[in-house]
């Protein structure tokens, strides 16, 4: 069976441009990463809202196997407010278990602690396989409680190194 990723973009891209030490991740690489370490067949990279000047990024993204999915913005709000997926990320993991349950378990990646009642609860239904955290530093100390074996470190020095 296939496994699904859902990737928090911003937070991807902030907790490793803005660590201690500041690096970028190779998108290619991630996502071959993601295929083989965690068999996962699709990939969503949610973003907040689509710019014109980010074209290039979008292209990028999409080139290296990533769906991407933009949050809906009114608008006149659009460069108010920060893109804040969350509530589509979880909307959108809820939504495929309902209607289209075919795949074995979800990988999230983002370290944000919004996360963790969908986390709580896919592991209760036994469809969940990992958290990968892009910062030690910004990593939302709700999940110590789901034990180590639920989350991992992009930062850590043999994930960086495919990564990066």
């Amino acid at each position: 069976m296939k496994n699904l990723a859902y990737i928090d973009g911003q937070n991807l891209y902030m907790g490793t441009t803005m660590s201690d030490k500041p690096w970028k991740v190779d998108l290619a690489k991630f996502r071959i990463y993601l295929e083989k370490k965690y068999n996962v067949k699709e990939a969503y990279y949610f973003l907040g809202y689509v710019q014109d000047a980010n074209q290039e990024l979008y292209e990028e993204i999409q080139k290296a196997g990533f769906i991407l999915v933009f949050r809906q913005h009114n608008p006149a709000m659009i460069g108010k407010k920060k893109g804040n997926v969350d509530s589509d990320i979880i909307f959108q993991v809820m939504k495929r278990l309902i209607k289209n349950p075919d795949f074995e378990h979800i990988i999230l990646v983002s370290g944000d602690g919004d996360y963790k009642i969908l986390i709580d609860f896919l592991l209760e239904e036994k469809r969940f396989k990992k958290i990968l955290f892009p910062n030690k530093k910004f990593a939302s100390s709700l999940y110590k409680v789901i034990g180590s074996a639920y989350f991992d470190y992009l930062e850590n020095k043999d994930v960086k190194g495919k990564i990066s």
